[in-house]
Formats: structure tokens, sequence, C-alpha cells
């Protein structure tokens, strides 16, 4: 992949309703979908096909940024099945973006889409991976909390784990207008909103195996996010499921700044090489407990808060179906539950 596109730097402009329909050449398509939690909401994707049957590998952009426009493509440029996902509100997608809220659920339908339009260029439709950097590093950590046995691995590169911590460390306010937005308030106002959309406080649910790639002086994103991600994951003892990589020198205002040619090689070679040692669909235990960061979806079941800012633990039994539910802060907490299969 492009690491460009993980730079948050530029924002493509918003593209008119007029211009909003599939557009295809034999290794790039540019498709629109329909939410299935919003069905208002016409979202985009792009889609580049490999040669031959591969991987199907999901990613989304940076922070300030959209996907890259149709591009007519008639060689392939990629070796596994990519799928670029426009979040919601950025330059191709309707509605608005809610920071690791329901957007993170955009990838979902997406990924979907593709496992029944482009089933001759999947492999293993069973097998989902997620890649993404910046704000799409962000993404990473949430949503393989979220859905915790979706991605068979996961690659997280110079992503934020802890939104509260990124608001108060932004010296120029750089993010703090949009997460003011796009989360509703800033953190001292409700940081509960901020931690349900955290990978870190969400990191006990970690069953998918992760790739941490950060370089330590990455002044945008620091380092510290991907730290504080991985000393948590030793007080859990779930280091077994982290890959991690910091790259000492690495890093401006740009990720990548002072990156060499052969460290960005490597990077991808990495993240690929992870993909392949993990070729097994996840499968959560029969018994257990999750974190609930506003909602929580498995093959098995899922529960939906009464709000995105909410939390809560569910203790569950699926063999005597039984699930209890309990608010982090302790009040009543408003719920649904779906059971599946």
């Amino acid at each position: 992949m492009e690491y460009e596109k993980y730079e948050d730097r530029v924002r493509i402009e918003k593209q008119g309703v007029e211009s909003r329909e599939n557009q295809y050449s034999p290794y790039c398509d540019f498709i629109y979908y329909n939410s299935s939690r919003h069905p208002e909401l016409q979202l985009a994707m792009r889609v580049l096909k490999p040669g031959k049957p591969s991987r199907l590998v999901v990613t989304t952009h940076g922070w300030h940024m959209s996907i890259p426009p149709f591009e007519v493509m008639d060689t392939p440029c990629v070796d596994e099945l990519i799928v670029e996902v426009d979040m919601r509100g950025r330059a191709f997608s309707e509605g608005s973006p809610d920071c690791n809220g329901w957007e993170l659920f955009d990838v979902i339908d997406a990924v979907t889409y593709v496992q029944q339009q482009y089933e001759s260029f999947i492999e293993d439709s069973s097998l989902v991976y997620f890649e993404g950097g910046s704000g799409g590093g962000g993404n990473a950590y949430a949503i393989i909390a979220k859905f915790p046995d979706f991605f068979a691995a996961a690659t997280a590169m110079c992503g934020i784990t802890d939104y509260a911590v990124w608001y108060e460390n932004d010296a120029i306010g750089e993010f703090q207008d949009e997460l003011d937005v796009w989360i509703g308030h800033p953190p001292r106002d409700n940081p509960m909103a901020y931690a349900s959309r955290s990978g870190l406080a969400l990191a006990s649910n970690l069953l998918t195996p992760l790739f941490i790639c950060h370089g330590d002086t990455d002044i945008r994103v620091p380092v510290d996010h991907a730290r504080m991600y991985k000393e948590h994951l030793e007080r859990l003892n779930l280091s077994d499921r982290l890959d991690y990589w910091e790259l000492e020198g690495v890093g401006t205002r740009e990720h990548w700044g002072h990156a060499t040619q052969q460290q960005m090689v490597d990077i991808h070679s990495r993240s690929e090489q992870h993909r392949a040692r993990h070729a097994t669909p996840i499968v959560i235990p029969e018994r257990g407990r999750f974190m609930i960061g506003g909602y929580l979806f498995t093959k098995r079941f899922s529960i939906v808060l009464d709000s995105l800012d909410h939390m809560a633990v569910v203790d569950y039994d699926l063999i005597q179906q039984q699930f209890i539910v309990t608010s982090v802060q302790g009040d009543e907490c408003g719920y649904k539950l779906e059971l599946y299969g």
C-alpha cells in the first residue's frame, strides 16, 4: 500500500451528489453503497484488485483525508484485494464523522459488499484483515475491540490509542476543533465519550493479532500512544497477541519523517508477513467478558448501548445464553442484545 495516504494534511474537496455513480476498470473500481445502520446514507469505497485471488484487506485513510478518487487501472498495482473505505462525512460519503462511532460499522458494510460482489478476487472469504495509519491507525485500535472476532489480523501504524490524551496534547489545536464536533464536546466535559472511542480503554477485548508500527519522534501522533497500549497489554497478559516495532529517529510533523526508503519497504513487508502468519478466523470463547464502547458486535451476539458515549461490561455465557451488562459508571445502562446463529 501507499503510505502517503496515511498522512493527514489535505482532504479532497467534497464531491457533489451528481457525481455519485459507480466507476469500473480492470483493476480499480469506485463503489457507492448504503449504510446498514443508517440506510439513508450513501457511502463510498475504492477497490483495488489483484492479478489473482488473494487476501482481503480493508483500510481507512488519515484524519484529515479521504480516499483517492477513481483511477483507470489496466494492470494490477497490488498483490492483495484492497478495500479503501471513505469514512462517513468525508469527500465522497454522506453523513457526519463521529470518531470511531458508527463510522466503523461503515467499514464492516464495505467488507460485506465486497465479499458478495468480488468473490472471484478473494482467496478465503472467512479471513478479513485491517490496516490503517494515523487516523486510520486510531480506527484500527478501536475496530478490533468493537468487532473482536471479525479480523484475522490487523496493523496499526502511528495510530491514536487515547483520544483524550491526543486532545489535551494538541499544542496547536490541529485536531481539537474536529474532536469537539465529531465527538460533541471536549474530554473534560464527557471523558466517557472519549474512552468509548479509544482502543486503549477497550484493549482487554483484544483477540485479533495486532502489528503496531510507530516512529519514536512522531509529533502529530506521539509514540506514547503505542507505548501506552503495549504496556496495558502487558498488564493484561495479552502481549502474545502483539507484534510491536518502534522506528528510532522516525517521525516529524509527517509520521514517517526521516524514514529511509528501506524502512518504508520493511514496514510494508512486516505488515504483509503479519497477515500471512495469521490465516485462521478468530473464535470468541464460549464464556467471557468484553468491554463495550457504545456497541460490541461478534459473530455470536451483539450489544448496542443507548449511546455511543457510554461504556459497559458484559459477562456472557453462550452455553447458558446468559448476559450480564453492567455500566462502567455504575448507573442505569440501556442496551439492545441480539443473538446470532
